[in-house]
């Protein structure tokens, strides 16, 4: 003979169980949605034409199709999804082009990392390609890890990894092969 409070037991730990597991459940949900942050842009922009100035003297124009930016989130940036082209004047009015599939501004460290066919040229003649370049805005500097083709009216050469001034005055760069015509 089977006593009925043993069956009970089983079969009351098992509900208890269930009922915990769904509490569990729902208590798991909400930690999840306390930690997921809505990522959407706060400001959206299309066609857009910035210029930038420093003392009334213009230093940048900055042209892109569609800007989105993200200043409420923990590391604000703005994102150019449609690319940009940017034309940097520097104290004498010569300028420096820069075009980019898509880019993004940190705004926190003043970096823009320009991606896909990314193409800086000059009035002299000069032009650096790779697939990905950063700018440092503060101190108007370029680098890359990535391989880079330059052309200038001297020579071509390619290499990997380069950093150089926005006026091509100061370059580093390495591993670069090509040639290059003396100016002799």
């Amino acid at each position: 003979m089977v006593h009925p409070t043993r069956n009970s037991v089983p079969f009351i730990l098992s509900i208890f169980f269930c009922f915990l597991l769904i509490g569990c459940e729902s208590n798991f949900r909400d930690v999840q949605k306390m930690g997921f942050a809505e990522f959407s842009p706060s400001g959206d922009a299309d066609g857009i034409n910035l210029k930038y100035t420093d003392s009334g003297r213009i230093t940048a124009n900055l042209v892109s199709p569609k800007m989105l930016d993200y200043a409420t989130v923990e590391f604000p940036f703005t994102e150019f999804p449609k690319g940009i082209h940017l034309t940097l004047f520097d104290k004498n009015g010569k300028e420096t082009y820069i075009d980019a599939k898509y880019a993004v501004s940190h705004k926190d460290t003043n970096l823009i990392d320009l991606q896909n066919n990314v193409k800086i040229s000059n009035q002299n003649g000069e032009l650096l390609e790779t697939e990905q370049l950063y700018y440092d805005q503060k101190n108007e500097w370029f680098f890359t890890e990535k391989k880079f083709k330059f052309t200038s009216p001297k020579g071509v050469s390619t290499g990997e990894g380069i950093d150089f001034s926005k006026d091509f005055k100061k370059v580093n760069s390495q591993k670069i092969s090509g040639e290059i015509q003396s100016s002799e």
